[in-house]
Formats: structure tokens, C-alpha cells, sequence
């Protein structure tokens, strides 16, 4: 599998992709590494190299300059190794949070947040035993609360959990409705209330991440004040297919606010290169 550090920007209005040269703490190549964006700054942050070494530095890109900058590495300083984490975005609260992955020692299910503002790491109240070490999670920011659902801990999971910034507190959410079957590494994206997911893996690859197991094709979303699950109609003529371990984010186009999906991987185990747009009507 390639392993690379190259910087691509896709622009919506236009369309187009271009390839970016990239100044300043430019990160070495690495997998399994997650993204999230606060205004004009990519927040980059762990990964794994290309000797299979978790990673801990936090980076940011500031996408007016294409200029890198490290933010953070070393023992004691954030979160610890991981790859294959999730990690989103609270552009209003002015935190980036990163949780669970696979560790040195194991799959982890901690929570950390990163002050965008005060340039500071802070670990959050620990989940507990409801809520299993995981890899492939979905990390969702909807409602004012930051939401865990689903992931891989030696199996497919189904549970959805949240913490209240405001409390500090966590919850399990004993969801209801058209739910979707146990899976990891798909998108997930918060929009207003909902939480929107999209394809994953629902049976893994007995060759781990070399392998492509079972994805899905679905798409759902989580009403976060009543805890209802609903399956979304997503048929179209542009339909990505199945497929997980993609690049995806909350997104709007022409005043069309949905969810972006980019490349991932194929039920052939084919690596992918298109961009989709799903714009699912959403109660309000």
C-alpha cells in the first residue's frame, strides 16, 4: 500500500482538484491519520508510518499560505500514538476532538479536546465500560454535543454514546428506529441535529486493513433529541456504491449543506477517486 504526504484541495465552487506545494513543518507519510478544518486551518492530527509506528504530532494547514505548522508531539503532550481514530470539529466552540483508535497497547476509547484558541491539549472524562475501545468510529459534533457511534473493538458495533461539553458528563443512548446494522469506517457527518452516516465496513477482512470485507451502501440518520434512527433515500443515478474507510466531511454546495465523501475502498478492494455530494432532506 502507498504511503505518502502529498496535499490536494478539491475546490466545490469550481469543481477542480489541485495539487498543493506545501511549505513549512511539512508531516512525513502515513496512513490512517484524520483531518478537521476550524475556519481556514486543517487540523491534522496521529496516523501510522510507513513502518507501521502510531503517531501522536497534531499539525495544522493553513490553507491561505499552504503552510504546515506542528502544533504538538512527544509523551505527556495530547493524545497518545493512534491511528485508524476518529476526529471532528466544533468551529463554534473553538475545539477539535479526537477519540479512541488503535494504540501501542490496543484500541483505545479516550477523548481529548484541542483549545484552537489557547493552543492546548485537554483530556476529557473517561467514557467508561459502556462504551468499548475502538477503532473506525463514527465522531460526530450535533446538537451542542459530541457524538460516538458505532466502530470496531474484534467486532462490529452498534451502541451510540455522547458527551455534553457543558456537563462533562457521558451518556449511552439506547437509539430506537430503523437502525442501522453494527459497522465502522464510514462517514459521518453532524448537520443541525442529525448525524448522518453513510457506507462502512459490516464484516471485516480476515486480512485487516490490507483486505476489503463486507460494505455497505446505506445511508442513515440519528435524530439526536429523540434518539430515532432513520434510514435516508439515497438512490441516484450518482450513487458512490459500497464502500468504506473513505475521506468525508460535512459540506455545502450551492447553498446545498450535506455530506462530502471522497475515494475509499471497494468491495474488490480497489482504492477509489471520486467525490459525491449527498444532500439528504433533514427535519429541521
Amino acid at each position: 500500500m502507498p504511503v505518502d504526504n502529498a496535499m490536494y484541495a478539491f475546490d466545490l465552487k469550481t469543481q477542480r482538484w489541485s495539487s498543493l506545494d506545501a511549505a513549512g513543518d511539512v508531516p512525513p507519510p502515513r496512513v490512517g491519520v484524520t483531518m478537521a478544518s476550524v475556519g481556514a486551518t486543517v487540523y491534522m492530527f496521529g496516523g501510522r508510518d510507513q513502518d507501521h509506528k502510531e503517531l501522536n504530532e497534531l499539525y495544522s494547514f493553513d490553507t491561505a499560505s499552504s503552510t504546515w505548522t506542528l502544533l504538538s508531539s512527544g509523551a505527556g503532550d495530547g493524545p497518545s500514538h493512534r491511528s485508524y481514530h476518529s476526529m471532528v470539529a466544533d468551529a463554534d466552540g473553538g475545539k477539535v476532538y479526537v477519540f479512541g483508535g488503535c494504540g501501542d497497547a490496543g484500541r483505545l476509547n479516550d477523548l481529548w479536546a484541542y483549545d484552537v484558541v489557547g493552543g492546548r491539549w485537554e483530556v476529557l472524562p473517561s467514557p467508561g465500560e459502556a462504551c468499548k475501545p475502538r477503532g473506525g468510529p463514527g465522531l460526530a459534533v450535533a446538537g451542542g454535543k459530541v457524538w460516538v457511534v458505532f466502530g470496531f473493538s474484534g467486532e462490529e458495533l452498534d451502541d451510540v454514546h455522547c458527551y455534553d461539553p457543558a456537563t462533562g458528563s457521558w451518556s449511552t443512548i439506547e437509539a430506537t428506529g430503523d437502525k442501522p446494522s453494527p459497522r465502522s469506517v464510514f462517514c459521518a457527518a453532524g448537520i443541525g441535529k442529525h448525524v448522518v452516516v453513510f457506507g462502512g465496513e459490516v464484516d471485516p477482512s480476515d486480512l485487516g486493513h490490507l483486505g476489503a470485507g463486507k460494505f455497505s451502501a446505506d445511508a442513515f440518520e440519528l435524530d439526536t433529541e429523540t434518539g430515532a434512527w432513520a434510514r435516508l433515500d439515497n438512490a441516484s443515478d450518482h450513487h458512490p456504491g459500497p464502500r468504506g474507510w473513505c475521506a468525508f466531511s460535512a459540506g455545502e454546495v450551492d447553498n446545498r449543506r450535506g455530506l462530502l465523501v471522497y475515494g475509499g475502498n471497494s468491495p474488490t478492494n480497489d482504492r477509489l477517486d471520486d467525490i459525491y455530494l449527498f444532500t439528504p432532506p433533514l427535519a429541521s
